[in-house]
């Protein structure tokens, strides 16, 4: 007669038994290189807001310089807007005309089309699109 194996048992403690969706894969290793790969896709959203934010920034105070010497074109010009902005830079008033973040020139609309406002300074942001959702006013 042939003898039995003897089956084996393995006793699993209560916190042993837990698997998670990783180690069903057969992924757990990875979990470490997974944890590293969302630090850095993270790291690369951040990056790449902050760089369209800063951006803006710089977008914005050039805006703030050439209204300054609009204002005081306008200011001993009896209120009339100059007729391109490189006007201000060969009547003094700038020293250079600064373009938007992007490179490219800012737009002048003498009048305004807003009531109460004499004129409107934008850019085209960083689309380029004249008139875009994304301008900078």
């Amino acid at each position: 007669m042939r003898s039995r194996k003897p089956a084996i048992r393995n006793i699993f403690l209560p916190w042993e038994r837990r698997v998670g969706i990783l180690r069903r894969l057969g992924l757990s290793r990875l979990r470490p290189f997974l944890l590293v790969v969302a630090v850095l896709a993270v790291i690369v959203v951040i990056g790449v807001r902050e760089r369209q934010k800063t951006g803006e920034r710089a977008t914005r105070a050039a805006i703030v310089v050439v209204r300054r010497g609009i204002d005081a074109y306008r200011a001993e010009h009896d209120g009339k807007c100059p007729r391109q902005l490189e006007e201000l830079e060969t009547l003094r008033y700038l020293t250079s005309v600064p373009d938007d973040a992007w490179g490219r020139p800012l737009r002048l609309m003498c009048p305004s089309r807003r009531e109460g406002v004499a004129y409107d300074l934008s850019s085209d942001g960083p689309d380029g699109e004249p008139g875009g959702l994304d301008r900078i006013e």
